[in-house]
Parts: C-alpha cells; structure tokens; sequence
C-alpha cells in the first residue's frame, strides 16, 4: 500500500498510549489538528532527536490547535520508558502489531519496522500535509508547522 497523500482521509485508530489509556484518532481530533508522527524505535538517537523537536515545540503546535502524537510498534512498556527518559509529555501510541502503521502506508518489511513519516491532520480527519524524510530529524516538526500556518523560528 501506498502512503496516504493530502486530501485522504486519515484512517481512524484506537491505540494504547504509553499509559495504557486507549486513544482514538476521533478523540485525538476533538481537540484539534493532530500531527501524526511514526518513528522506527522508542529510545534511539535518531527518534530521540525527532520526539525532542517535536517536545521542543509544543507550544507553536499547541498556539495553532495542534498537537503531536507519537506512534510506533514498540510495546505500551517501551513507550512509557521513552516519555519517562525524555520527558516528552506528548501521547505516544504503541502499534505492537503495526497495523495502524499499514494503514497508513509506512509499515516495512526491511531495515526498520516503520518509514519515518508524519501525517499533519485536521478536525475533519483530511490529511493536509505529509512529511517523509528518513535522515532530517527536525524537518518533520517544522513542516508540520508550516504547514498549519505557524512561524518557524530558527
């Protein structure tokens, strides 16, 4: 499957967070624009750098209704670590059996069990943005702000 392109129609979802509270996109979505971001593993230095960024940010996203959410196919366990160690303060969603991750186009078969993909979705559940890049940790988070109007402060 492809990756979901702006215009799609976000896929609905309901995933544990790293407190084991279920969370649906629907939800997700009553407060605002969602920005969706997959990452390969909890704890390595590249999604560090990428969840940080995106930590970093909170209040621009926070400023123009969004907020981030965090998800991978690593366990509710490996999640609640990798807030606890980074302090991340964000919703970050264990797919453990990455269907949530096919849903949405990034799943993989080779290298890492995901692409590194963010999704920037709107109340109504269209995706308005995509951002896909493997190597450039802070250029999901500031795409995504871009991409919902906001100023991005270098």
């Amino acid at each position: 499957m492809k990756s979901l392109r702006p215009g799609d129609l976000a896929p609905e979802f309901a995933l544990p967070d790293q407190t084991g509270c279920m969370r649906s996109l629907t939800a997700l979505l009553e407060e605002g624009s969602v920005v969706l971001f997959f990452y390969p593993a909890a704890l390595s230095a590249g999604c560090t750098k990428e969840a940080c960024h995106f930590r970093d940010l909170r209040a621009e996203l926070a400023a123009v209704g969004a907020q981030p959410v965090g998800i991978s196919m690593d366990s509710v366990e490996a999640q609640a670590r990798f807030d606890g160690k980074e302090s991340l303060g964000m919703p970050l969603l264990s797919d453990a059996d990455g269907a949530v991750a096919t849903a949405y186009g990034v799943r993989r078969k080779y290298l890492t069990p995901v692409k590194r993909a963010t999704f920037v979705i709107a109340p109504d559940r269209r995706i308005t943005e995509v951002v896909q890049s493997e190597w450039s940790m802070d250029r999901h988070a500031d795409a995504a702000l871009k991409a919902l109007g906001a100023p991005v402060a270098r």
